[in-house]
């Protein structure tokens, strides 16, 4: 078997088993542990740019762009709503402190 059907294997397992898994968390739970896989996110982009610095091929460069793009898209996203979710659990008090 060659290297490339088994990274393409790993990435399709990889995938359906994040789906089955993010499908088994209630509601509740996905603001808080979103602001918990925002560091997993910033490895995640550390990683995708030191593997496209060195890659060889323009189609390896191409693809690491795409995925330095959408992991910078995520990581963003994802402070933006831990914001978000933290500013509803302020107090009234800070909210008129802030002019809120």
């Amino acid at each position: 078997m060659s290297m490339e059907i088994i990274l393409i294997v790993v990435f399709v397992a990889a995938t359906l088993l994040g789906y089955k898994l993010i499908n088994a968390v209630p509601s509740l739970l996905h603001t808080p542990l979103m602001s918990g896989m925002n560091a997993l996110s910033g490895i995640t982009l550390l990683g995708i740019i030191a593997v496209t610095a060195l890659s060889d091929s323009v189609a390896g460069k191409l693809a690491g762009l795409v995925g330095i793009i959408a992991a910078t898209i995520n990581v963003v996203a994802g402070f933006g709503v831990t914001d978000r979710m933290l500013r509803m659990f302020r107090g009234e008090q800070q909210h008129k402190e802030n002019g809120q």
